[in-house]
This record gives C-alpha cells, structure tokens and sequence, in this order.
C-alpha cells in the first residue's frame, strides 16, 4: 500500500510541473505579443525586465537566434575576449537590463554568455549613424522633430541561414514596469536601435565616434540610451545619464520636446561637451550653426573631445581627402555626409516635418544630391558608411513617426516608407 502511494505521489507530480511550467511560461508572455502592420514586425513588450526579455526571445527566437550568431560571426575579436570586456563592464549596467538579456536567453533558448558577448560587438566594431533635432522656426508648424539613421555593415549575417541581421528589422514598443514607455526601430535581439522616443517626450539617437579616450570601466553606450528612453523625463536628466559612467568615444542627440530644444552630446572617458544651436562649438569653423537644429555624425565638434579622436582638427582639406583615398583616414568621407545633409537641412529650413525631413534625408544619403558623396558611397561598400538599417523621423509631442527599413540587398533609403503613431501603438491591445 506505500508503495502504491509514492507511486501515485510521483505521478501526481509528474502531472502537475508540465502544468506549472506552462502556467508561468503564459504569465511571463503575458503583455507580450508580435504583429505585422504594413508588412514591419512590431514587437509590444510589457512587464519587468527580465519578462520584456522573455517576451522578446521567444517571439523571435529564431530570429535572436540568427541575429546573435551573425554579430558573433561579424566579430573581429574572439568570443572570449568580448566576455573579458563584458566581464569588466557588467559593473556598470543596471541589473535591469542584466535581467532583460537573461530574459532573452531563457525565452529564446540560448546562453546568456553569448548575448552578453554579442552585446560587445558593438563596442568593438563598426557604426555609423546621423542624428538629427529640429524645432521651432526649422520646422513647419514649431514642433520639434527628431531624426535618426541607424547605419551598419551590409555585411553581418548568419553563417547558418545566410539571413542578414539588417533583415531581421522590427519595430519595439516597450512599456515597462518601473519605467516609461517608449518606441524604438530595431533588430531582433537587441532593446533599442540606437535611439528611440518615449512618453515623456525625449527622443535621443546614438552615433559611435572612434577615439583614443576610452575604458571599458564604464556603463556602454548603448545601455545608457536605454536608460535615457527608460528613465528621462527632461533632457537634463537624459544629459545626466549620457555623461554618468562613461566608457567610449559616442555621439549623441537628445530633444526634449516638452522644453522644445535639442541638444547635442559628446563624450569620451574622460571629457564631455553638450550643447545647443547657439553654442560657439557648434560654429566652430568647418562646422557652422543652423538656427533651431543641432546634428552630427561620426566626428567630434568640441576641441576637447576632438583631441582624442583625430590629429588634424579640420576634416574637410586637401590633407583629409588623400588620407581617404589612401585608406589611411575615414573623416573626409564622415564630413562630407555632414555637410551635405546640413545643406540639406538648410534647403528646407523652416518646413522642417515627417515628410520633408525624411525626404530630404534619404536624398542626401544616397547621394542624389552631391556627386563626391554618391561615389564615397559606392566606394565604402563592407563598412558602415552611410549603409542605414533603419532611417526615422519622429515628433515626440504627436507621437507620429515615419520610418524606412533596409531589406536584404536594400539600403532604408532605396525602400519605401512606413508610418506609426507611438501612443496608438501603446494602447492597442492583441489582436
């Protein structure tokens, strides 16, 4: 009869952990869910961190998947020496986010290792990007406008599939517990693209900027725009979390739409530089002031932080236009992208909007409107030079966004538009 009764004890347990187990794997899954609007993948995660992780990889698994293999494969160090940096600069993230991409691993059925790992490839490797803010006279109707082009190598795919990451493009809608909102254009297996908005009306967009200032003792870059989308309601506290905790050398720009301003960042180990329109910086000659705009790219403006990046301050000459040709110096190409999207902007200063700005953007991009731009382009085919992933304008006051995405052998600006609303997103509930 005891026998009988540890049989029937264990086959009760047997029957109630795959319920269990099922129990919980809904609750973490619940707030989440994937859909397809206009043929772009928008992932809504809701919850903690570590269960907007869960969510992520397991409606995406296949694709975290291939996108984990293809930036480890891209990878020109070794996965061991991404996990010594990793191991260095875990101390600085907020163990949120530390719970976020142990959410991905478990939900997507992968190690942690590798997406910690993954995570650092961006640190070692190679990212273009242009950021934009405008508000006030630049723009159309006085509202500010954010925009972004997230730029990668064409080149990072899954040695298993084939599939590139840049076709693994998704749209992120994330609304966490302890944090606000937000709207990110994105790739599978990563939190943000770089820059997104949220709900308090910050906006912020990410751009690398090599230098010789660096430490890995430091919270990396692309954690504190999380925390900006995350935790920023003012762009004094975007600014706070951006120069908190450095590591390298990064661009970013922050628009804050409740005080109708932007502002650009720079930052290395060591040295920092914000500021606005008016700033002497900003004008300091190549460079030169847009009234109401704020821009960059891959270069530093602010002597300071120039130092650590490049020998001859002025990237523009004679001097900087050889050094590319012999692939000894990239800031002619980077300055020649700034400059002829400042033209642009300049072109339609003052109808500034979705549309205009978004045109404007994929025009100068391309090259259509400059001749030497177009053929570094061509040229500059296996890095990230002007290679957009995604490309997005967003007004953080309406919540409106348009967005172009890259598609296998596409660039963002050779396809067409997408347009969203960030709080219709947000308060839409499952099909």
């Amino acid at each position: 009869m005891k026998k009988i009764a540890i049989i029937l004890f264990f086959l009760l347990i047997m029957t109630i952990l795959p319920v269990k187990g099922i129990n919980y794997k809904l609750d973490l899954l619940n707030g989440g869910w994937l859909e397809v609007r206009d043929g772009v993948r928008i992932l809504h995660l809701n919850g903690t961190n570590y269960k907007m992780g869960f969510q992520h990889g397991f409606l995406l698994k296949e694709e975290v998947k291939q996108n984990l293999r293809a930036f480890l494969n891209y990878s020109n160090v070794s996965f061991d020496y991404l996990l010594d940096i990793w191991n260095v600069m875990k101390d600085y993230v907020p163990q949120d986010y530390i719970d976020e991409i142990q959410g991905i691993a478990d939900g997507a059925e992968i190690n942690f290792k590798e997406i910690a790992a993954a995570n650092m490839v961006i640190i070692v490797g190679d990212m273009g990007c242009f950021g934009i803010s405008a508000w006030g006279n630049a723009t159309i109707d006085g509202k500010l406008y954010h925009t972004r082009s997230f730029d990668q190598p064409f080149n990072i795919n899954d040695p298993i599939t084939g599939r590139y990451a840049h076709e693994n493009s998704i749209l992120i809608v994330r609304n966490p517990d302890n944090g606000f909102a937000s709207l990110s254009p994105s790739v599978a297996g990563t939190m943000h693209g770089g820059g997104g908005i949220n709900e308090q009306g910050i906006a912020i967009g990410q751009q690398i900027c090599w230098s010789k200032d660096y430490t890995f003792h430091g919270t990396p870059g692309q954690f504190r725009v999380q925390m900006v989308l995350d935790h920023a309601s003012n762009a004094s506290e975007a600014i706070d979390i951006l120069t908190t905790d450095k590591d390298l050398g990064w661009n970013f720009i922050v628009s804050d739409n409740k005080a109708k301003i932007g502002y650009a960042v720079e930052t290395t180990a060591n040295y920092t530089y914000f500021g606005t329109h008016d700033n002497p910086t900003e004008g300091k000659s190549p460079f030169w002031n847009i009234d109401n705009v704020v821009r960059r790219t891959n270069f530093f403006i602010d002597q300071d932080t120039a130092n650590t990046q490049r020998d001859n301050y002025n990237p523009s000459g004679l001097a900087s236009l050889i050094k590319l040709v012999l692939r000894t110096d990239v800031f002619f190409a980077v300055w020649r992208s700034y400059k002829v999207v400042s033209e642009g902007i300049e072109k339609i200063w003052g109808s500034m909007d979705l549309n205009n700005t978004m045109t404007m953007l994929r025009n100068c991009y391309s090259g259509k409107t400059d001749l030497l731009l177009h053929l570094i382009v061509k040229l500059a085919e296996g890095t990230s030079y002007n290679r957009a992933w995604n490309m997005w304008v967003a007004c953080p006051e309406t919540g409106d966004i348009v967005v172009c995405f890259a598609s296998r052998d596409k660039i963002a600006f050779s396809n067409p538009v997408h347009y969203f609303n960030f709080y219709e997103l947000l308060n839409s509930t499952p099909p």
